[in-house]
């Protein structure tokens, strides 16, 4: 079952963990859809990377920042890298939940990339 705060906010902090255990907090966009949590971030990311070597994330709501307020809940995940048709479908979600900002960020990028989407799809279930 999805935690409520999760359904709400507006950026969680993604924590994924070094080879060495040492977790890396990155403040994201998200959206929620029944049970899961999804992510959209560039494939050369380091988080991609930590989550190629562990799949243990945590994460929190957070503010723009990635400032979690204290006693703010932390929930512990498992996150899976997705591409093609989920890749897709993380995008859709995202663009409905943050509209006009998501158009401003992708559009640009996108054509900087010359159409190329280096994006990767991260899945966490709890």
């Amino acid at each position: 079952m999805m935690p409520e705060e999760l359904r709400r906010g507006r950026y969680v902090s993604l924590t994924t963990f070094r080879k060495n255990g040492t977790g890396v907090a990155t403040p994201v966009w998200y959206a929620v859809e029944g049970s899961a949590l999804y992510v959209w971030t560039r494939s050369d990311s380091w988080k991609v990377k930590r989550l190629r070597n562990d799949p243990r994330v945590e994460v929190a709501v957070c503010d723009l920042r990635g400032n979690i307020a204290e006693g703010a809940e932390r929930f512990t995940g498992t996150g899976r890298l997705v591409e093609g048709e989920e890749l897709r479908r993380i995008r859709r979600l995202l663009a409905r939940k943050y509209t006009w900002q998501f158009w401003l960020t992708d559009v640009p990028a996108m054509l900087v990339r010359l159409g190329k989407r280096p994006h990767t799809g991260i899945v966490v279930t709890f």
